[in-house]
């Protein structure tokens, strides 16, 4: 059943463990992760993980640590202790980062004696045997990408069909984006289309269909926004003409979130949206219903985004003003512009239309 979309089961991951043990980049991997490691050690005690558990609690969380400690200046949360740990959530996100988005969300849960969740993952990304064992082992679950119209429509009914199973009857919960990829400009925004793709695999009213679900917004917030520099580059080859993606180019944006530099990290679990909420909703008409819906868990997203110091500098800075000075100092104020001075001159282009650019990636959270 869903062999084609879910994760590994647990009796599958002896088999997985061991090709990624025998993968070429396996000791490259191991250097990241555990850099003190003797490598055939390591792989020897990698070889006896025998579960889904193991391999997140022994291997995925001790990484996601070491990233964040290498990386980031630290990571705060909030809302953990509102979920119920007899219950499953559909943890709506806004997407900053392809990987860590939801890995922290992972390593959080686990620490609040928490289930994890399965998260969804886009088949562009699952691509050769050694990414698809770690993704399958991590609980992640295949969304197709691209194809015909109804191709697209298969494709959305088995994602939502998995996915209501996974939670009614697999008792787990699921990470998804608000939209489909990362949010390049900023601003967050849910897409209508992906509540509609929640609701098709069920013929429940409104409100019972999608409250079943447990519908929770996530808010994850970085002081440097994970691949600013690349971001600014593709809006602005985009204003021009179809951006075409290099090959490899999703595994690299995948290698320099996880090595780039984040600053703070805060993440917060929002309120579930309610059953009121959602009867509220249905009284509307049914296209209107799904937009409602997508504006509530917008502005739940919003109420949960940490704004940093980068955030304010970056409004004033495109908008000349001195409105938000009271947010931060003439020290934070001239490290953010030399950090962008120094990423804005790997890129092509305009170079004014690029600083905006750069500029709105971080400022359009402070007015959306």
């Amino acid at each position: 059943m869903f062999e084609e979309t879910r994760p590994y089961y647990d009796d599958e991951i002896p088999a997985a463990i061991a090709r990624v043990a025998s993968h070429p980049l396996f000791e490259t991997i191991v250097h990241y992760i555990a850099p003190d490691a003797d490598i055939e050690e390591y792989r020897q005690e990698f070889l006896h993980i025998r579960t889904i558990r193991e391999f997140q609690t022994q291997v995925m969380f001790q990484a996601i640590h070491n990233i964040l400690q290498k990386t980031s200046d630290g990571l705060t949360h909030a809302g953990f202790d509102t979920l119920d740990p007899d219950k499953q959530y559909i943890f709506v996100a806004n997407h900053r980062d392809i990987l860590l988005d939801a890995a922290i969300l992972q390593v959080l849960l686990h620490e609040h004696h928490l289930d994890t969740s399965e998260i969804t993952f886009g088949s562009n990304l699952m691509q050769g045997g050694l990414v698809t064992d770690i993704g399958k082992m991590n609980k992640m679950f295949r969304i197709v990408r691209g194809g015909t119209v109804h191709d697209f429509y298969h494709n959305s009914m088995e994602v939502s069909a998995y996915m209501r199973y996974a939670i009614t009857q697999k008792r787990q919960s699921v990470w998804i984006a608000q939209r489909n990829g990362r949010t390049k400009d900023g601003a967050d925004r849910t897409e209508s289309a992906m509540l509609k793709m929640f609701s098709i695999s069920s013929s429940l009213p409104f409100s019972e269909n999608l409250g079943e679900l447990g519908i929770t917004p996530v808010a994850i917030s970085y002081e440097y926004e994970p691949c600013d520099i690349a971001k600014t580059q593709e809006i602005f080859i985009s204003q021009y003409q179809p951006y075409i993606k290099e090959p490899g180019e999703d595994l690299r944006s995948i290698l320099q979130g996880i090595t780039q530099k984040k600053g703070r990290i805060h993440i917060a679990v929002m309120p579930t949206i309610t059953r009121e909420e959602l009867d509220d909703c249905a009284r509307q008409e049914k296209n209107a219903r799904f937009s409602a819906l997508a504006k509530i868990i917008d502005q739940r997203i919003r109420d949960g985004y940490h704004l940093w110091p980068n955030n304010f500098i970056a409004y004033d800075l495109l908008h000349h003003s001195n409105r938000f000075t009271d947010r931060y100092n003439p020290e934070e104020r001239n490290r953010f512009i030399d950090y962008m001075m120094q990423g804005l001159q790997q890129l092509q282009g305009e170079k004014d239309e690029l600083r905006n650019l750069f500029l709105s990636i971080y400022a359009n959270p402070v007015v959306f």
